[in-house]
């Protein structure tokens, strides 16, 4: 075994493969969420339909889609080794835990808040991802994505999910960001401050961008 399949497989090196690959989904989702807010043109889509065309046609960006497409997959799964591996070494639990003097509720329940946006990510492409990549319906002209939203948003079943899965996205966020940079080495007094109040930030405005989109759909602020 090579030093490198040694040290991805560590504990060490499967925090930074989590840094890696959250810091490249960070990203994706400050593009995602720029694209989506289009929608608060009110313009009918009509602005948002025409980026989110460019955006399906263009073959970088279809290139990367399956690279940002396996970097869910790795952050996924790696997140579970680790939150297995974290359970393993700690097999009988302290008889009190004052996890809030160490730690906040977010970074010990980062476990849950992935499986709930796990869950939340398999309808979010059912809903609109499959349906834009593997059927017709969008390509073919019989509708458009904005109408797939204005459709999907009509019922408060979907946006009460979709409301859930952003305020899960938030809590994952506000510690998932400054620890990625920590976790990369990326550490100094005079500048770590200033990266936890940009994640902070991040952490309220991207999904709160997101769930917006939902709810002004659906009681009809945006058409």
């Amino acid at each position: 075994m090579s030093w490198v399949t040694k040290t991805l497989s560590s504990s060490l090196g499967r925090k930074l493969i989590m840094a890696v690959t959250g810091l490249s989904l960070i990203l994706f989702l400050l593009v995602h969420c720029g694209i989506n807010s289009m929608i608060f043109f009110n313009d009918g889509g009509e602005t948002f339909n025409a980026a989110a065309e460019f955006m399906s046609g263009n073959w970088l960006i279809r290139t990367a889609e399956v690279g940002l497409m396996a970097g869910f997959i790795i952050h996924i799964a790696d997140g579970l080794m680790l939150w297995k591996s974290n359970a393993e070494k700690r097999p009988v639990k302290y008889a009190i835990v004052k996890g809030e003097a160490n730690s906040s509720w977010a970074s010990r329940s980062m476990g849950i808040l992935g499986s709930l946006l796990l869950i939340f990510l398999v309808i979010h492409l059912r809903h609109f991802w499959i349906t834009s990549r593997f059927t017709d319906e969008i390509t073919g002209g019989h509708t458009t994505l904005f109408a797939e939203m204005v459709e999907t948003f009509a019922n408060p079943i979907a946006v009460i999910i979709y409301v859930i899965g952003c305020i899960s996205l938030a809590y994952h966020l506000s510690h998932g960001f400054q620890s990625s940079f920590q976790t990369m080495g990326w550490n100094h007094p005079k500048y770590t401050p200033f990266v936890k109040s940009v994640g902070f930030g991040f952490s309220i405005l991207i999904p709160l961008i997101f769930a917006a989109m939902p709810i002004s759909m659906y009681f009809g602020w945006i058409k």
